[in-house]
């Protein structure tokens, strides 16, 4: 009886797992599954297989989980809000301010690692080339990979790496994790294409503005923070806190972030794709420009806020580093301008026209803070508010110009864009440096003036609708031709299939389907489209449901209230994916 009862018992425990390994099939996952399975079949890898029995595949699959109401349905994708503009403006602040935290404590962390100032010099150089290898090396992947997965990557080992930060006692040690730090410390840099490829052309500047006043505030309140923390407990904790954003950054990202398909699924290889930048500016004059006039301008920007601290510390004004700390809340109070200036101003104006009046705030910034800061602080205070404008409208303008020549290669745009500012940078703090050792205030903003010049040239060397190198054809209207696209220009701009499909828009039916229209087009009259067939659906292979989520041109559909259906149209820019039509 005995026996019996366990043959039956072991029969039993068969059938369980029989029935276990057919629930984990894809067949059964098919059957049983919701009708967005083969729309979410990517995002829940690990929950269709086996699972996770160790620790690093838990953690890999609860990072990467992708919450249903934020997966990718091209029938009803996320939206793109002002919310989720503000998130990657925050994201961007306190992300890019891992580079400036040690800036102000230099000489507390000579002292606490018992080297001399020389020593730890280096950390702000160690740091920015950190940051110049991600922006090289790094960005350009956001053209390759899905943003989602990659950003929350990025994030999360940042955050986890800078706890070597705060703990250890060795310099060595600390010079290192910067530079690691630096190198994942990209995300910004990654969230304004992204921004570029989903926020609608006419609203592109102000909302690329939002990310870039999140970028220079980071700039300025890592230093402020720093600096006020550093008088009152240990410099440790400036890096604590640290590590506390960026987890809190991981959490609303993973909470909030859209999972956005990549722009070149399988498009090329990483070498191709890197390689691929240098041609691509020398095919844009407008992109070589730009790049010019960040250059000259990002170094008047470094020259001030580096210099600065050498003229207040210094008679006549012999200010504490908390005083000194405090001049970063004027550069903050025109960052907090920039976003309702760009909707006023930039996005109802040609981007050439924009950079002039950037240009225009800088010149009247530095002139004033130059030649009086040596004898009255509103000066240097009328500089901090002006020049930081100045700079970032022009910027947030030139970014909305840039983005609009390569769609499909706008982080590879942005890479090329940021290393000419970073080198600017550079530029700026060196020289001067120098120049203020040398020959004091007046040396260092005379070469600012100059900077600001040579971008003005620069600038004015092609007319607004110029499309060569030089020249001033079109004439000098200012005013955009066509209020809906970004640059202003009646042409074409090739649309973004992200941006495309995440505001419903149709997709045209003529040949250049994939090209955007200067004017908006309305149509007024009963479309009748009708359903995928989801068996038909879920009966497709996972390779080539995800051709059909992540490719730039898919079949245009959507949810009729009569249930008729008409054929969908493809353009000719891609190879047919496989079939959804249950007839073909």
């Amino acid at each position: 009886m005995a026996e019996s009862e366990k043959q039956m018992a072991n029969d039993d425990a068969g059938h369980r797992g029989d029935f276990d390994k057919l629930q984990q099939s894809p067949a059964a996952q098919n059957v049983n599954g919701s009708s967005d399975t083969s729309d979410t079949e990517d995002h829940a890898k690990p929950e269709s297989t086996n699972t996770p029995r160790t620790l690093w595949q838990r953690t890999y699959a609860t990072v990467f989980w992708t919450p249903k109401r934020l997966r990718w349905d091209p029938d009803q994708p996320p939206k793109f809000s002002l919310g989720l503009n503000i998130l990657f403006g925050f994201a961007g602040a306190f992300t890019v301010a891992n580079l400036y935290y040690n800036h102000p404590i230099l000489n507390i962390l000579a002292q606490d690692f018992g080297v001399p100032y020389v020593r730890v010099s280096a950390i702000p150089t160690l740091a920015q080339a950190g940051y110049a290898v991600g922006l090289l090396f790094l960005c350009p992947l956001g053209d390759m990979f899905e943003r989602r997965p990659f950003v929350l990557s990025l994030v999360l080992f940042t955050a986890t790496m800078s706890i070597g930060l705060a703990v250890t006692k060795s310099l060595a040690v600390f010079s290192a994790v910067q530079f690691i730090t630096a190198v994942t410390t990209v995300t910004p840099q990654l969230m304004l294409p992204l921004v570029g490829d989903l926020a609608p052309p006419n609203r592109r500047a102000a909302a690329m503005s939002i990310v870039v006043s999140g970028l220079m505030l980071g700039i300025l309140l890592a230093r402020l923070l720093s600096g006020i923390m550093t008088q009152y407990v240990s410099w440790r904790y400036v890096y604590w806190l640290s590590v506390a954003l960026q987890y809190l950054i991981f959490i609303f990202l993973w909470l909030f972030m859209p999972d956005y398909p990549a722009t070149n699924k399988g498009g090329m290889n990483y070498f191709k794709m890197l390689w691929s930048i240098l041609p691509m500016v020398g095919k844009h004059p407008v992109l070589v420009q730009a790049c010019l006039i960040s250059f000259f301008t990002s170094a008047t920007f470094t020259n001030f806020w580096t210099v600065l601290t050498f003229l207040l510390a210094g008679a006549p004004y012999r200010y504490d580093p908390v005083t000194i700390g405090l001049f970063a809340l004027v550069g903050i109070a025109s960052m907090v301008c920039g976003p309702i200036y760009a909707r006023i101003v930039i996005d109802r104006f040609v981007p050439w026209f924009s950079v002039i009046l950037g240009m225009g705030w800088c010149l009247i910034g530095i002139s004033l803070g130059t030649y009086t800061g040596t004898f009255t602080v509103a000066g240097p205070i009328i500089q901090a508010f002006l020049g930081d404008f100045g700079m970032q409208t022009a910027q947030i303008a030139n970014r909305s110009a840039i983005f609009a020549v390569e769609p499909k290669g706008r982080n590879r745009v942005n890479t090329a864009f940021m290393v000419s500012t970073f080198c600017g940078q550079l530029v700026g703090t060196s020289v001067g440096s120098h120049l203020f050792a040398k020959g004091g205030w007046i040396a260092s903003g005379s070469y600012s003036m100059g900077s600001i010049g040579l971008a003005l040239l620069i600038t004015l060397a092609r007319g607004p609708w110029e499309e060569g190198w030089v020249g001033w054809h079109g004439g000098l209207g200012i005013f955009k031709k066509s209020k809906e696209s970004a640059d202003g220009k009646a042409g074409v701009e090739e649309r973004s299939a992200i941006r495309r499909m995440n505001t419903n828009e149709q997709q045209p039916r003529a040949v250049d389907a994939d090209l955007e229209k200067g004017e908006l087009h309305r149509d007024h009259h009963v479309h009748h489209h009708g359903h995928d067939d989801q068996e038909e659906v879920n009966a497709t292979d996972a390779e080539k449901a995800l051709e059909m989520r992540a490719a730039e041109n898919t079949y245009s559909s959507e949810a009729p209230d009569d249930g008729t259906s008409a054929k969908t149209e493809k353009t000719d820019q891609i190879e047919p994916v496989a079939p959804i039509d249950g007839q073909a």
